[in-house]
């Protein structure tokens, strides 16, 4: 236990919590997007997930990762593309569209990866990072925060993006008003579905690249159902955030500590059963929901179609 204050310990653990949330921040900040427009992502694990094999493969094939997170991105859109084609476009159940597709890529993606690498298990090599000068030799902080590859860089910077487009955009307020009033805004002159659409497509973009990132800079190689429930936390994350990208990411690096803590202990030398440490990010899931749930702001037309002149 006495390893647990020490640089080495506490560096692992900012640098696993970062490399862990940042898919979690991306798939937040997508729902978060997404649930403004009106369209309850469920199927947001799915998008993670072909974007983490369409990514690895793209990346494998290409020896560029940033082709992968191209692939990445066009992944999450297909499934994205799907979801509002069914949801927005033909008013189908959001919550059972969003399940089947999430199932349907699980199966599709491991049977894939079953026929192609099935017995090799192909790894990337180590993705290379962008120091930040004078940061970048802080103690603790500064290879964990500031040595890190720019995709970390730039999904933090969605952050600051998002809500500056949430707040003085005309966009930012398209997108409230398709989730809250969709009849006023199409009364105003703007299309509601091609709205909800957008949004819902730029959610699978954002999934996509945070499945890539589990894919290609968190492990190195793809594993059938790596995301293990990624997709859901973001979905926490964003109806909890009450429209706050930079409270998606505070949750996104607290989960993304409790994920790493397995690494982090076993610097520190400290023996607790995996199991254990496995159940942290649920549990931590289950008790911010008891303690803030009731909290939750979500739009008025969340998860209801749009059907012109319906009352």
């Amino acid at each position: 236990m006495q390893g647990l204050l020490t640089d080495a310990f506490l560096t692992s653990l900012v640098f696993g919590a970062i490399s862990a949330g940042i898919p979690l921040l991306l798939a937040g900040l997508g729902e978060q997007l997404s649930e403004k427009a009106g369209v309850l992502n469920i199927g947001i694990e799915g998008m993670m997930l072909a974007g983490a094999y369409v990514g690895f493969v793209a990346a494998f094939y290409s020896s560029s990762l940033w082709l992968g997170f191209a692939g990445g991105a066009a992944g999450g859109a297909a499934v994205a593309l799907v979801m509002a084609l069914l949801c927005v476009r033909h008013g189908l159940n959001q919550i059972v569209v969003g399940i089947a597709l999430t199932l349907g890529v699980e199966g599709l993606t491991a049977l894939l990866h079953h026929f192609q690498f099935g017995r090799t298990y192909p790894r990337l090599d180590a993705a290379t990072s962008l120091p930040i000068p004078v940061l970048s030799e802080l103690p603790i902080l500064g290879p964990a925060l500031f040595d890190r590859h720019p995709i970390v860089y730039g999904a933090i910077a969605m952050v600051a993006v998002m809500a500056f487009v949430y707040r003085r955009t005309n966009l930012g307020l398209d997108l409230q008003a398709a989730g809250d009033q969709p009849a006023a805004l199409d009364v105003a002159g703007v299309d509601v579905v091609t709205t909800r659409t957008a949004a819902v497509i730029a959610t699978g973009v954002m999934a996509g690249v945070g499945g890539a990132f589990m894919a290609n800079i968190g492990a190195g190689l793809f594993i059938p159902f790596m995301t293990g429930g990624a997709g859901f936390i973001g979905i926490v994350l964003a109806m909890l955030a009450r429209g706050r990208p930079l409270w998606v990411l505070a949750g996104a690096l607290i989960f993304g500590a409790c994920l790493s803590m397995t690494t982090a202990l076993q610097v520190a030398g400290v023996n607790i059963p995996t199991d254990v440490i496995q159940m942290l990010p649920f549990a931590a899931v289950m008790a911010v929901l008891v303690i803030f749930g009731r909290r939750a702001s979500l739009p008025a037309a969340l998860g209801l179609p749009y059907v012109r002149g319906a009352r």
